[in-house]
This record gives structure tokens, sequence and C-alpha cells, in this order.
């Protein structure tokens, strides 16, 4: 009996860890997504995709979840795009690398569509904030960006959202293990990046606001090409 009280004490400590992690559900979803999107980068690359699939492979409504990730991402662009919009070419001198911020300008000027697109629609390690900042700060709608963001967030997602229910038995019969060993360190990174992303996305807007210009000219508007 004492040979095996330490592991089975150990699998009742990561189900209880794995329960609660299952019920983050839709608004768990939702909260990453937002700061997966947003100028706040998360500790864990594609988070929002890996908790996302995680839930849909145990049967979590698809539907709801979906939703959730693509409605919270586009929220999250909407944050990078608003403080690129309103601290302008000054907000990319200050959230973008100095050796991406003359192609990511000319990649934005001359491919508005695509500048927002693809981005948002592929994954680690393509940058995603330094294309949010120049749409708003080079002039791009806010209404065309998020329609294109949204767009790209949808089809990442539902395809996400499709591996889970296809593959949900292998997903897990797979990542068990894995699963197991980090699921307490998921949800500690998830609860810390909620809570302390939220505090930072205010602090950065309130700082932008502060050093935006009060009288600031008014940008003109990304022109689109014709095959856009």
């Amino acid at each position: 009996m004492t040979l095996w009280a330490e592991p089975a004490k150990a699998a009742a400590k990561r189900s209880h860890t794995l329960h609660w992690l299952a019920h983050l559900g839709a608004p768990g979803v939702f909260g990453v997504a937002v700061i997966d999107s947003s100028p706040i980068p998360l500790p864990i690359p594609a988070m929002t995709d890996l908790l996302l699939l995680w839930l849909v492979s145990h049967n979590g409504n698809p539907w709801l979840l979906g939703a959730s990730a693509i409605a919270g991402a586009v929220l999250g662009g909407y944050i990078g795009w608003n403080i690129g919009h309103k601290g302008g070419e000054e907000a990319l001198k200050t959230h973008v690398p100095k050796r991406m911020l003359d192609p990511v300008k000319r990649w934005a000027k001359g491919n508005p569509f695509l500048g927002a697109f693809l981005p948002a629609l592929l994954p680690p390690p393509m940058p995603l904030s330094p294309f949010v900042f120049a749409a708003g700060a080079l002039g791009v709608p806010r209404w065309r960006f998020l329609a294109w963001f949204g767009a790209a967030r949808a089809i990442r997602y539902s395809l996400v959202t499709w591996l889970g229910v296809t593959y949900g038995r292998h997903v897990i019969r797979v990542w068990s293990r894995t699963l197991d060993k980090w699921s307490t360190a998921a949800l500690i990174v998830i609860g810390i990046a909620l809570a302390g992303g939220v505090v930072i996305a205010v602090v950065k807007i309130r700082r932008h606001r502060k050093s935006a210009p009060a009288n600031e000219p008014a940008r003109e508007p990304v022109r689109e090409s014709a095959a856009d």
C-alpha cells in the first residue's frame, strides 16, 4: 500500500487540476483569446489554440468554445488596433522592434488586407502585434480591420475546433501524460495571464492616451489596391 500511496495521491491531484482546467470553459477561452490577440505577450505561444483543442477534445461544446475564441480574438485585435490608431507612428516606434519597423510599414501600406489577415491566420512564429499596430497607425479603417482580422481568426479557430471534434480521442490519448504533467502549470499561467493581462492593458492604454499629441494631424487612410 505504501508503494502505491504517493503515485495515487499525485494522480488524484492532477485529475483535480484537470477538472478545474476543463471548467474554465468558454469564459476561459474568451479571456485567453483576448490576451493572445492583444499586444500583451503570453508565455505559451498559440495558447488559445491549445486550450481550445484541449477543451473541445474533452467533450466541450465546440460551437460555444469556437465562438468564444473568435469573439475574444476580435476584441484583443481591436485593442491593439486602437493603440496604434491613437498613438500613430510613435506607437510603432515604441512597440515594434527596429529591425522589423520598416518591413512592417512597407507591408502594411502595400498590402492592407494581407497585413491584417495573414498574421492573424498563421500560427507562431509569425508575429501578430506589429501588424495590428501598423493597421491602426497607418489608417486602416476599423471595420475593415475587424472584418479581415475576424475572418482570419474564424478560419484558424474553426480548424482547431474541427480537429478537436474529429480527432479528440486520439489527441487525448497522445497528450494524456503531457497534459497531466503540465495541467497545473497551464492553470497557473492562465490565471496569471488573465489577471495580469487586464492590468497591463489598462496601463498601456492610459499611457498612450497621455502621450498621444493633443492636436495630431489626421492620418490618411491606407488605400486599397484593386486586387484587394
